[in-house]
């Protein structure tokens, strides 16, 4: 990993749509190369898939909620039970297993109050919950997909 692959890695996380002769001026380099980095970059994991990022609000998904979710089961069959489900709810969009006092914490989004509702009446049959409670965004200050490459 050198600075050139670096700069690669920024111009993919900036607008991975570029051509490959735009991210290669960007990163110093002639279009060749600069693929074959890519490519490397891809077969060593540093980047999962390419995609594009959709607009929220757009979509008519005003609502995001953080759901907080304690649950008295540790063990690895209900841990199952609750991924398999949760992983089949589609506005759930990150799922996280937390250290403290809550267990999980789900990020999804929904249209209003009544499709989270919905969703909710979806989640509570997933798995057996002893609290579930959740927060609402009433202002995303900042979101932003690019990861830090300064460790690199």
């Amino acid at each position: 990993m050198d600075s050139i692959d670096r700069k690669i890695l920024q111009a993919l996380q900036e607008d991975a749509s570029g051509s490959i002769s735009e991210i290669a001026d960007r990163a110093g380099v002639s279009q060749t190369p600069c693929w074959r980095r890519i490519k490397k970059l891809e077969d060593a994991g540093f980047i999962d898939k390419r995609v594009a990022l959709l607009n929220q609000k757009a979509l008519n998904l005003r609502m995001t909620a953080f759901v907080m979710i304690k649950t008295s089961q540790h063990d690895e069959a209900w841990l199952k039970q609750f991924s398999d489900g949760v992983r089949q709810i589609p506005e759930i969009v990150e799922i996280h297993r937390m250290a403290g006092d809550v267990d999980y914490l789900l990020k999804l989004v929904a249209g209003d109050v009544s499709e989270y509702d919905d969703i909710y009446k979806r989640l509570i049959k997933v798995a057996e919950f002893a609290d579930v409670s959740a927060g609402f965004s009433m202002e995303c200050i900042k979101s932003s997909t690019q990861l830090p490459l300064d460790r690199l």
